[in-house]
Formats: C-alpha cells, sequence, structure tokens
C-alpha cells in the first residue's frame, strides 16, 4: 500500500494522540507536541511498511507533512 498525505496526517495524529482534522498540511508539527522520538518511531513505521527511505535529519529538519511528502516518495498534488 502506497503512502498518501491523509496516511502521513493519520499516523502524525496517531503519535500525539489528535483527530487528524486538527493537523495542518503546512504547519511545523513541533508546534503541535511531535519531537524526535515521534519522529524516529514515525519513520521507522513507514520504512517497514511503505519502504520508505527518508533520512530522520531531513524530516526533523522540516516538520511538516507537505515538506515531508516528497522525502517519503509521496507525490503533493
Amino acid at each position: 500500500m502506497a503512502l498518501t498525505l491523509e496516511q502521513i496526517r493519520a499516523d502524525v495524529a496517531d503519535a500525539l494522540g489528535e483527530d487528524p482534522a486538527e493537523i495542518p498540511f503546512d504547519e511545523n508539527l513541533l508546534d503541535y507536541g511531535l519531537d524526535s522520538v515521534r519522529i524516529m518511531a514515525l519513520l521507522e513505521g513507514w520504512r517497514r511498511d511503505h519502504a520508505v527511505s527518508a533520512d530522520f535529519a531531513d524530516l526533523a529538519e522540516q516538520p511538516a507533512i507537505e515538506a515531508w511528502a516528497p522525502m517519503l516518495g509521496v507525490a503533493v498534488s
């Protein structure tokens, strides 16, 4: 199954205990409580389940879903 923007948002929301609708695509996820441990856990899950090859440092440097999408192989429309 391919990773999608909605799946990224759902996974981030799950990691934060939030409703996916509350997580914007274009805002800094650190402002929503995402930390390096959660980013690493999300990345490991995506590597395992979706065979992504993104680097943790790249995700941590730009913590927004729309910035992550190309790094995770998701086309942004």
